[in-house]
């Protein structure tokens, strides 16, 4: 099913390209060239011309090596392999800046790419093909270094990109002649014939299939997506890419598509969750629904760029996607940027609600690439499910610029302690699985992963009161990202059993006639450090929430005897310490006959942590009131 539509998206693209970009036909790969090695006639190096192209990355403007379409290369790990007319100095002229154990090392590799290139070149018939077999035939690596032209380009050839070749300033790949050699031998090669498993024909299926990059931590040369190379497999006479038969033509087709997705070419860039890379098409021509799946899935990321917090270099991406949306599909994507509710019934509408769309994501295993979910639902579904998780998440918020929409990064990064970067080895463990599961469950509905909700409870017992100076991301032991998800975690995860146990404390404020115990017991810490900081001040290194809150939420019997004998000190200092007193022995009424449990669970634990934060939010709201 995953080569099935990855192949027919590859068809989506060959019919209607992206602009500027060129995507692969069967037989061929889209790869970086640096250098064109420009010969005469008669296989005399001319000149080698640099084939960079400015990029514009953030605030800098970089060169980079121009993507063309080249005969699809050959897999390499430590074998001698060579490419057809493209590949790297070491291969097309002998050149090498590491120092290989083998003193022969780089002879031997363009002495494969000479033998494999004259012998497919002879069969063509034009000027192009008998000026690079000259050149080969004649080149010596051992004296290369004192050719004048190869001399000055000689940096910038051994850091390893590719070359091609050009006859009097021609590509030579653009010959009729040279291009139906190719073609000729590819799909004449003695490969096994047998029914395709995505196009149902007998074909040559591809031993080995093609090299997928992007996606981070996998090896930098690619890794695959299918691939066998134990002994395991080669029951029945079956030996690698037999074992599951796709044609050749289906896995260059596959191929393409995926790095593409995975590639900067792709306006709707991945989304990256942990280790998981998350590409996202649509069976359709219209490219308007990626760039909306990208908006919804990164609202505060997307409101970051019109409060202009964002790296330049998104912003780019941003206006090459409003360029390419139209105007409905324009206006849901900017009123999920601007924290506005989404017309979904609208966007229904104006776009076909039964478009299939997928969804895939993939993390790095060795030199293969792991399946963390496959989705594949009409588009409307999608939105809808990605909808209800923004639903669920509401809660009232600390401050007025904090976002209405939480984006799952930003959930993914109160995992993690803010005294540590995300480029440490804690985040990319922390995140490692959580991404997946955490994406795989809004796009399905399903309840949120357990792991999660422990992970973001376990950083609010260890983190304490530090902050970061920007108020939005306030890195605090309880906040409003963290409060929101513990929320919304409850909610699903009891959605499907049709009655919630802790329905009525699971709403945006506080319920003040909610009497469950954790939730009261939440509520009552509040009042108590609220109190605290009236009778003292701010000259206390260490409030009770410091020292406290971590057991009260845990092991209440064990704390809060201790809080309430101090509670009368504090309010016998405070200015409205009356006030607090009547307070607290109101929500010590609505607890039962024995009011502190010895302990709490982890789902009463999360109930606690929303009692605290509704009875602060409360606070802070008659305070805004007193104000105006």
């Amino acid at each position: 099913m995953i080569l099935q539509a990855l192949y027919n998206y590859y068809q989506i693209l060959l019919n209607d390209p992206p602009e500027g970009v060129e995507i692969a036909e069967p037989g061929y790969s889209n790869a970086p060239v640096s250098y064109a090695l420009n010969l005469s006639e008669q296989g005399e190096l001319l000149d080698i011309i640099p084939l960079f192209v400015p990029v514009q990355q953030g605030k800098k403007t970089v060169e980079l090596p121009k993507r063309m379409n080249v005969p699809e290369q050959v897999k390499r790990s430590v074998n001698i392999a060579a490419n057809f007319l493209c590949d790297n100095a070491t291969y097309v002229l002998g050149l090498t800046g590491k120092e290989a154990k083998d003193p022969d090392y780089a002879q031997k590799r363009f002495e494969a790419f000479r033998e494999r290139n004259v012998q497919l070149l002879q069969k063509a018939d034009s000027p192009a093909a008998h000026a690079v077999i000259a050149f080969l035939q004649k080149y010596n690596p051992k004296t290369a270094s004192q050719h004048s032209v190869i001399a000055r380009h000689l940096e910038g050839l051994l850091e390893g990109g590719n070359l091609i070749f050009q006859v009097q300033g021609k590509n030579v790949l653009d010959d009729p002649a040279i291009r139906r050699v190719w073609e000729e031998t590819r799909t004449g090669q003695q490969a096994t014939e047998m029914q395709c498993l995505v196009t149902g024909q007998k074909e040559p299926v591809a031993r080995l299939h093609p090299d997928v990059k992007g996606v981070p931590g996998a090896q930098t040369k690619g890794a695959s997506l299918v691939s066998f190379n134990l002994d395991a497999f080669t029951s029945y006479g079956k030996e690698q890419g037999a074992n599951s038969p796709i044609s050749q033509r289906v896995a260059s087709g596959y191929g393409v598509a995926l790095n593409y997705l995975l590639s900067r070419q792709n306006p709707n860039q991945p989304i990256f969750l942990g280790d998981t890379a998350v590409v996202y098409w649509a069976d359709a021509p219209d490219k308007r629904y990626a760039s909306a799946f990208y908006s919804f899935l990164n609202p505060e990321y997307q409101q970051g760029q019109e409060e202009g917090k964002t790296e330049e270099a998104h912003d780019e991406n941003k206006r090459k996607r409003a360029n390419k949306a139209e105007k409905i599909l324009g206006e849901v994507a900017k009123s999920v940027e601007q924290g506005r509710a989404m017309d979904l019934a609208k966007l229904r509408e104006d776009l076909d609600d039964n478009t299939r769309f997928y969804v895939l994501g993939l993390a790095p295993n060795a030199s293969r690439l792991a399946v963390r979910f496959f989705l594949s639902e009409p588009f409307g579904i999608f939105a809808e499910r990605i909808m209800q998780h923004y639903e669920d998440l509401q809660i009232e918020k600390e401050y007025a610029n904090q976002p209405t929409y939480i984006s799952p990064y930003r959930i993914l990064a109160e995992c993690v302690s803010p005294k540590v970067t995300q480029r440490d080895d804690e985040v990319k463990k922390s995140w490692s699985l959580l991404g997946g599961a955490f994406m795989r469950s809004i796009l399905t509905g399903a309840p949120y992963p357990e792991s999660l909700y422990s992970a973001i409870l376990n950083r609010i017992r260890h983190d304490g009161e530090e902050t970061t100076g920007n108020t939005r991301f306030r890195s605090v032991k309880i906040n409003y990202f963290r409060t929101a998800y513990i929320k919304a975690h409850l909610l699903r995860k009891y959605r499907r059993y049709g009655k919630n146990p802790y329905q009525e404390v699971l709403q945006m404020s506080l319920n003040e006639s909610y009497t469950n115990t954790p939730y009261v017991l939440g509520r009552l810490f509040a009042v108590l450090e609220k109190v605290q900081k009236e009778a003292i001040g701010d000259t206390i290194n260490a409030t009770i929430k410091d020292r406290y809150f971590t057991s009260a939420c845990a092991t209440p019997a064990s704390v809060f005897p201790t809080l309430l004998r101090l509670s009368n000190y504090w309010t016998s200092k405070a200015e409205y310490g009356g006030s607090s007193e009547r307070k607290i022995q109101t929500l010590l009424n609505m607890l039962d006959a024995a009011p502190f449990p010895a302990r709490l669970n982890l789902e009463e634990q999360g109930v606690f942590v929303l009692g605290y934060y509704h009875q602060k939010a409360a606070f802070y709201k008659t305070n805004s009131n007193l104000n105006e």
